[in-house]
């Protein structure tokens, strides 16, 4: 359980240390570089990244490593001293209020490098109650719908408009993707 205990020594120096985790907003594809002026600058940062198989147009293969949050980094700093961190180049915020940021907590981005580590952690975009979906697998695959979430199950929405009635249908979060929306535009 190596790993744990790195959780709790990091979750124990916090008590001495009194910094917490922020999450930073950077200028768009800059997240790379804006770590690395937070470790020229000695700012504790975290970066997740994600490993993304690419095939490229002339058939050779490789592996990407992309930020799992687009545009966002963490930096473990004092809740006092953001001015440091807001000087980097290609920092846009701190995210939260103006004056005081929300943490994130230890264990959170502790939980986060032990699953990224294992290889537990897979991108996903972002869904929550009442996005509109479409269903990828399973008897409806391809109906589009609205997410309801319902005594710890998913369900979409399915309405047939030609006779204003709607209907449920159980679905596991990994079998819906969210749809872009179109004025009208109902299945």
């Amino acid at each position: 359980m190596e790993t744990e205990a790195a959780c709790c020594s990091s979750m124990s120096n916090r008590a001495t240390t009194a910094r917490d985790w922020f999450v930073v907003s950077t200028v768009p594809r800059h997240e790379k570089r804006v770590e690395q002026h937070f470790h020229v600058r000695e700012i504790e940062s975290f970066l997740p990244l994600y490993h993304k198989p690419r095939r490229w147009k002339d058939g050779s293969k490789g592996t990407l490593n992309l930020p799992l949050f687009s545009g966002y980094i963490f930096v473990r700093i004092e809740t006092g001293s953001r001015v440091p961190v807001l000087q980097v180049p290609g920092v846009i915020s701190i995210v939260g209020g103006v004056r005081e940021s929300s943490p994130v907590p230890d264990s959170y981005i502790c939980c986060l490098r032990d699953g990224l580590q294992q290889g537990k952690i897979d991108l996903h975009p972002y869904i929550s109650t009442g996005t509109r979906v479409r269903i990828r697998r399973g008897v409806m695959a391809g109906l589009q719908g609205v997410l309801l979430h319902k005594k710890n199950q998913f369900r979409v929405v399915l309405t047939l408009e030609l006779v204003m009635k709607s209907v449920t249908v159980e679905v596991d979060i990994g079998d819906i993707e969210p749809v872009m929306l179109h004025p009208h535009n109902y299945s």
